[in-house]
């Protein structure tokens, strides 16, 4: 008798809990699992090569699965999180602590994952055959201190510099303003925006006076496997930390100078999730930071993945 007051007990305790769950369930809308499911995300379109990438291999994994991706600018990418408008967004920085107390605030469950690092790449039309560039003569560019190219280079021919970003809001911009000018705003008059990386590149491939600031990823050409052959018609700068660069002490956006502090404009990119739910998102988070599935993917794609055991040859500015 006693067995079976408890049997009913609990069964009764496990039909309160299905429908609570379910009552939770068609309060927010959501069915997805970690596998299976339609969902939205966002990222910033300048990772948008290597999300791309992962965004594939997962939906092949999982056919059960649709990620819809949203490429956009950074800002627009955690405005959408933070609006609850989606759960898993891709940048270039974490959040903020206004953020996340607003968050907690709202009984979320705000969520930071480092995935990766990239540089800022300074790309130049291959045609300039002033190679090396320090950080101090880049942030007197950016604060127009210096306007043209015989001011760092005596003797150049190529006149006014002209300074090329992907978008006024992406992560490229707030890491320059952020990490390079010390939160002061970007004030070079040769310096303006377009509306993605791509442009970027065409820019600088048509400009002989031209730089580009843009996430390394998109400079990896997938037919070379160690990923140290750039897209022809630009290439990478090499940066030198000193005063005065050379191509001794200057170093090109390369895993390994990721890996070893080598290369100045270094950044961690990552997820920012608020997935109460413990759905899709989650299961998107989970294969980005797999070993032997997204970090595999972004070792080849050219960054330097956040997990894994990893081993480099070094590399030098002339390996090309």
């Amino acid at each position: 008798m006693m067995k079976r007051i408890l049997t009913d007990f609990f069964f009764a305790i496990a039909a309160i809990a299905l429908v609570a769950s379910c009552a939770n369930e068609n309060k927010s809308g959501r069915t997805d699992t970690f596998s299976t499911g339609s969902i939205q995300y966002a990222s910033d379109a300048s990772f948008s090569p290597i999300i791309e990438e992962i965004r594939e291999l997962f939906e092949y994994k999982y056919p059960n699965a649709k990620l819809t991706p949203i490429y956009t600018d950074e800002s627009e990418a955690i405005d959408l999180l933070m609006k609850d408008s989606l759960w898993l967004a891709i940048t270039s920085r974490d959040f903020k602590p206004k953020e996340l107390e607003y968050l907690k605030a709202h009984k979320q469950f705000p969520q930071s994952i480092r995935f990766a690092y990239d540089g800022l790449a300074i790309v130049q039309n291959a045609q300039n055959t002033d190679s090396c560039i320090s950080v101090k003569d880049i942030r007197r560019i950016l604060k127009g201190e210096v306007k043209r190219w015989d001011e760092i280079y005596p003797g150049s021919k190529l006149g006014d510099i002209s300074i090329v970003f992907d978008n006024k809001k992406s992560s490229t911009v707030h890491y320059v303003e952020d990490s390079i000018l010390g939160g002061k705003p970007i004030t070079a008059p040769g310096a303006f925006a377009v509306d993605s990386t791509a442009e970027v590149v065409e820019y600088v491939e048509q400009h002989k006076n031209a730089i580009g600031l843009i996430g390394s990823n998109w400079l990896n050409d997938k037919r070379d496997s160690t990923n140290l052959t750039f897209k022809r018609g630009i290439r990478p700068m090499a940066v030198s930390t000193l005063d005065v660069a050379n191509d001794k002490n200057s170093y090109k956006p390369y895993q390994y100078y990721f890996y070893n502090g080598n290369y100045p404009f270094t950044r961690t990119l990552y997820i920012l999730l608020n997935d109460t739910h413990m759905g899709l998102p989650t299961g998107f988070k989970n294969l980005i930071i797999s070993q032997t599935e997204g970090q595999m993917v972004i070792l080849k794609a050219g960054l330097l993945p956040a997990y894994g055991n990893i081993t480099f040859r070094e590399v030098h500015v002339n390996d090309e």
